[in-house]
């Protein structure tokens, strides 16, 4: 076990929160960390999170991640969890106000704004979309599309702003269209001023979180090709927040340059000790 009292950083990324550790110096061993996240993830009995990170070094970028869904499952990539995780590396001193990072996903590139809180991200490139997939969902067929933003994502464009995210997004993350590994579950909605409004149900939350930058790029990637929305796309989160993602190149399989920017905001530092995981 590890060594308690561990220090910790609360952050949130337009409602998507994450309990942060600096792990530079292996204050939670690789075969700790999982069961870490799952315990000290839980709402009401522990911190609670929608995902434990966990920062290290890295030979080849600034810094190193570790990610864990709230559930105790590995994430390849989360969006607003890379904007909070670099505000952090910054604070530290760790990396400069552009820096990159290396995740399972692949480098990731970020930049600090004038204002510290607003952080921008540059995604790896979106691959393997698939377009005009369909499945039922509320009695009737509805036309579903499909892109890896860092981890694999559903898009449904929908016209009711009551979608029951809690029934139908299991449908969509665990369908077989999707295969073992599941998908997130997109529910976008075009507001009249333009941007999307987008409710996501997320694997390893299981459950509809208040935010998902991924799953923001993947709509707004969808909806250019399906609504022709032009670059920069903004996005209303369930949270009430915003997003902008601006991409270069085609909507399609190109966009090789995905960029994703908002604000983060630092809640509050501590230490939690070994009753948090009780």
């Amino acid at each position: 076990m590890p060594s308690f009292p561990i220090a910790f950083t609360k952050m949130s990324g337009t409602g998507n929160d994450f309990i942060i550790i600096d792990n530079r110096r292996t204050v939670v061993p690789h075969e700790e960390q999982a069961g870490l996240a799952r315990r000290i993830c839980r709402r009401m009995f522990s911190v609670g999170a929608d995902g434990l990170i966990l920062i290290e070094d890295s030979e080849v970028a600034d810094f190193s991640w570790q990610f864990y869904n709230a559930d105790g499952s590995v994430a390849e990539m989360c969006g607003n969890g890379s904007r909070c995780a670099a505000r952090f590396a910054y604070r530290l001193g760790i990396a400069g106000k552009k820096m990159t990072f290396a995740t399972l996903a692949g480098i990731i590139a970020a930049e600090i704004g004038a204002d510290e809180s607003q952080v921008k991200v540059r995604l790896t490139p979106p691959r393997d979309f698939c377009f005009d997939l369909s499945l039922e969902l509320g009695g009737k067929m509805r036309q579903v599309d499909f892109v890896d933003t860092g981890v694999p994502h559903a898009v449904l464009l929908v016209e009711e702003d009551d979608v029951p995210v809690a029934l139908w997004g299991p449908v969509v993350r665990r369908h077989p269209l999707f295969g073992e590994r599941g998908t997130n579950a997109n529910f976008v909605r075009l507001l009249a001023d333009g941007r999307l409004q987008v409710r996501t149900y997320e694997r390893g939350v299981e459950a509809e979180t208040m935010a998902c930058g991924t799953g923001a790029v993947a709509s707004a990637l969808i909806a250019a090709r399906t609504l022709g929305l032009p670059s920069p796309v903004g996005v209303v989160t369930s949270g009430g927040e915003s997003l902008t993602i601006a991409f270069e190149g085609s909507a399609g399989e190109p966009a090789d340059q995905v960029f994703l920017q908002g604000p983060t905001r630092l809640v509050y530092t501590g230490e939690f000790t070994g009753e948090a995981l009780l």
